[in-house]
């Protein structure tokens, strides 16, 4: 009996491995990754196996699926949306633009107010004071966030516009924010707020799916102010982390009609993890001072294609005199790595900058292979 359940457990294993081995020849990004997904799947399946359910998916399935599902339900809310902010759209005979807006699946809107925040001073300062400025609701996402000092000022300044009657919806990751005590969350949740996780391995079909993490930094006001960029919320991005030092790092504010994008993302996640339709304020207004023109490019894995990746390709291929790169994990892919070789064969300026102390050491050593 014992020797017949080891029997079919290793077979069973085998199969799954050969079932493995075909969804990674038809979804793996790369011939290499597929090549090597394969060969460790069918030879190799005992470790294989879990592996590549744990890491080797490269689309975010339950994700997709949920779109798919939600289209009924959020499309009209969607169309309402697309319809108030065509007034504000700008036209651009600039074909580089245009591939742009075709990723980004998002206008390119006129209108808006765009300010650079340097560092984090400038970055919470600037934050803080918007979500004080809070008269509706407040959207707040991050992958990160630590319940220290500065972790401890988000939350008092949340709670305080909940005092107000701000609706406030705070979303973070799991896995990112896996040390935030449950403390910190049941302040934010018994004051009023609703808090969730992202949930990328919701429903036990994707249990597994463990890798999707979401890295967005996205804070909304009222549907009028947007907040976004490389920042999370700890101490460290303040520079007072002895181990890392001072911290480099951007942040953007945005005002106008581009900030409904920032909504849309936001909106779309917080449906993904909790189910519910969010209203929110879809009426789209032009900053009365400034006319920068922005487009919002959301990516991820359950796009199409990969978004991210060939946005960058894009601009890359369209820098005429330089490219200057800052990065915390440069680990480009074949064709990120072939199109900075093309621009600086063709005389362009290409520079990469990365952190003389890196806070993940096994990245910061694999951006020196490249």
């Amino acid at each position: 009996m014992a020797s017949w359940l080891l029997g079919t457990g290793i077979m069973l294993i085998h199969v799954l491995g050969m079932i493995s081995a075909v969804m990674a020849l038809m979804s793996s990004r790369t011939s290499q990754g597929a090549v090597a997904w394969i060969i460790s799947l069918l030879t190799f399946p005992y470790a294989a196996v879990p592996v590549y359910w744990l890491f080797g998916r490269p689309r975010f399935y339950g994700y997709v699926t949920a779109r798919g599902a939600r289209d009924s339900v959020l499309r009209r809310v969607l169309v309402r949306y697309r319809h108030n902010v065509k007034p504000h759209v700008a036209i651009s005979e600039n074909t580089d633009i245009q591939a742009v807006e075709q990723l980004a699946m998002m206008p390119l809107t006129k209108g808006n107010s765009t300010e650079l925040l340097i560092d984090g001073d400038a970055t919470f300062d600037s934050l803080f004071a918007g979500i004080n400025q809070a008269q509706d609701y407040l959207l707040i996402q991050f992958f990160i966030v630590r319940d220290d000092e500065l972790g401890r000022q988000l939350q008092q300044h949340l709670i305080a516009a909940v005092k107000r009657g701000v609706r406030v919806y705070f979303l973070y990751d799991e896995i990112g924010s896996r040390k935030l005590n449950d403390g910190y969350l049941n302040e934010l949740s018994t004051s009023g707020a609703e808090v969730t996780p992202f949930r990328s391995s919701r429903g036990l079909k994707h249990r597994f799916q463990l890798n999707f993490r979401n890295h967005r930094k996205i804070a909304v006001v009222d549907g009028k102010q947007g907040w976004i960029g490389g920042f999370n919320v700890g101490n460290e991005y303040l520079g007072k982390s002895a181990k890392h030092g001072p911290w480099r790092d951007t942040h953007l504010k945005v005002q106008g009609p581009c900030v409904l994008g920032l909504q849309e993302a936001f909106w779309e996640d917080w449906h993904w993890a909790t189910g519910d339709v969010i209203t929110l304020n879809w009426h789209a207004e032009s900053h009365p001072q400034q006319d920068q023109q922005v487009v919002i490019v959301p990516s991820g894995p359950a796009d199409k294609q990969d978004t991210a990746g060939l946005l960058v390709q894009q601009l890359i291929h369209s820098a005429n005199q330089r490219f200057w790169v800052t990065s915390p994990y440069f680990v480009p892919d074949q064709g990120v790595q072939d199109s900075l070789r093309l621009a600086a064969m063709r005389g362009v300026d290409v520079r990469v900058m990365i952190p003389e102390r890196p806070d993940h050491l096994l990245v910061f050593l694999s951006a020196f292979s490249f």
